[in-house]
């Protein structure tokens, strides 16, 4: 290779390099770290629905009535997004439940008054 090829080289790779860190520090930003400690998340997965629906709006207010810092926003926001998961996996489990429940009630229903269901 020559000086120049190699000096061609060097500087694509500083500028791979350069936009590999820029890239890097850019999903960093993008994900912050989670403010929620390890005993909150716990907590907030051991709630019923009715109360992680009341918390929830609880921190929706606290965001709309303002008047909060960026970090004490983000936070409340975390929160929320956490208590939502939440109440929608709970609502989940209860769909998933009221499904089997009707397949089984109508799987029961197709032999209704017959002489299957009589023995």
């Amino acid at each position: 290779m020559t000086d120049k090829n190699t000096t061609e080289q060097t500087a694509a790779e500083a500028v791979a390099t350069e936009n590999t860190t820029v890239q890097a520090a850019g999903e960093a930003a993008a994900a912050p770290a989670s403010t929620l400690t390890d005993k909150e998340r716990a907590a907030i997965a051991q709630m019923p629905y009715e109360e992680a629906r009341d918390k929830l709006i609880q921190a929706v207010q606290a965001l709309e009535a303002g008047g909060l810092n960026l970090d004490q926003s983000m936070r409340q926001w975390e929160i929320g997004e956490a208590l939502a998961r939440r109440a929608q996996s709970l609502l989940n489990d209860v769909r998933a439940r009221l499904d089997a429940a009707q397949n089984a009630q109508a799987a029961t229903a197709d032999t209704a008054g017959t002489q299957s269901n009589l023995d």
